[in-house]
């Protein structure tokens, strides 16, 4: 074994559930017995970086979703639920989401990231890429393909999974602790999935909470102009699915619009659905008839980008 997978295999072992503080062998086991949605990991178990306290504030998790069966799908995605980057909206657009992809046979796994004012960036991107680099890390724990693992985001949980998905290259993200295997794993999202999500952080559609908390009331405009990924798609962007609400008047609909715009002029495969009527966070939509059919939308979606081949 070299070296370099014996200090990767150390790290995956130290790595605790934050529920119980079992050691991740025996949190598996744990989970694998009684299926309970209670294997959580910490993202970051020597502390995060640039971590201000040891609260709940300053510890990113990854909750991990396993369908009942194996991952038939041989396919992750990694959910950021929105909030602004004040607060996450755990429920209807971290929980209930796994549970949808679970039912696809995908595996799922929801972020739990730091947020401002407290943290600013680049600790939301720093926790995001550590997420993807440990799914990918355990992909075969989990019997997921490493080139099958995906971002979901919705809101200002969009805004960190586009930015995952346009700021990979380069050390944007690196916590710069040399001799960490995990940094080494590559960060890329395969594919993206972006549901309202916040795109720009220029002033004429952004969203402004979600700025501010991002960037400071007063940004640098180099920063702006950087973390508006509108302006970062390239040819090597993953393929992306859209979903907006025309009416949206928390995050204006241009946001799904730029960057659909942008992934098209670079070749990128993109699919954007705009409903008339389509509030800001709507969640799964499971009460609303029209809202209601942007999951089967993304499905086939998935479905036709071989993501779903594997299901039974």
């Amino acid at each position: 074994m070299s070296k370099k997978l014996t200090k990767l295999c150390i790290i995956l072992g130290s790595i605790v559930a934050v529920s119980g503080m079992l050691p991740q062998h025996e949190a598996f086991a744990q989970e694998k017995e009684s299926r309970i949605d209670s294997l959580t990991l910490s993202l970051w178990p020597e502390g995060a970086p640039e971590a201000q306290g040891d609260s709940d504030l300053d510890t990113p998790t990854l909750t991990v979703y396993l369908p009942e069966k194996a991952a038939t799908s041989q396919t992750g995605v990694v959910i950021f639920p929105g909030g602004g980057y004040a607060h996450l909206a755990m429920d209807h657009e971290g929980r209930q989401v796994a549970e949808w992809l679970n039912s696809l046979g995908i595996a799922a796994f929801v972020v739990k990231y730091r947020l401002g004012t407290r943290y600013h960036h680049p600790s939301q991107l720093k926790d995001a890429q550590r997420a993807i680099r440990l799914v990918r890390a355990n992909a075969g724990r989990w019997n997921i393909s490493t080139s099958h693992i995906g971002v979901l985001g919705f809101s200002a949980g969009g805004h960190l999974a586009s930015t995952a998905g346009t700021h990979f290259e380069g050390d944007y993200g690196s916590t710069g602790t040399a001799g960490d295997p995990l940094e080494e794993i590559e960060p890329r999202p395969d594919f993206m999935i972006l549901i309202y999500p916040v795109i720009t952080m220029k002033p004429d559609y952004t969203h402004r909470g979600s700025r501010n908390h991002l960037l400071g009331e007063n940004p640098d405009e180099e920063m702006v102009q950087f973390l508006s990924n509108e302006s970062r798609v390239t040819e090597n962007t993953p393929p992306a699915f859209l979903v907006h609400g025309s009416n949206d008047r928390s995050v204006p609909v241009q946001n799904s619009l730029q960057f659909y715009e942008a992934l098209l002029k670079h070749g990128v495969p993109a699919e954007m659905h705009l409903f008339e009527d389509g509030p800001h966070g709507f969640g799964l939509a499971p009460e609303d008839e029209e809202l209601s059919q942007w999951p089967d939308l993304c499905e086939r979606w998935m479905k036709s980008r071989g993501l779903l081949s594997g299901k039974q």
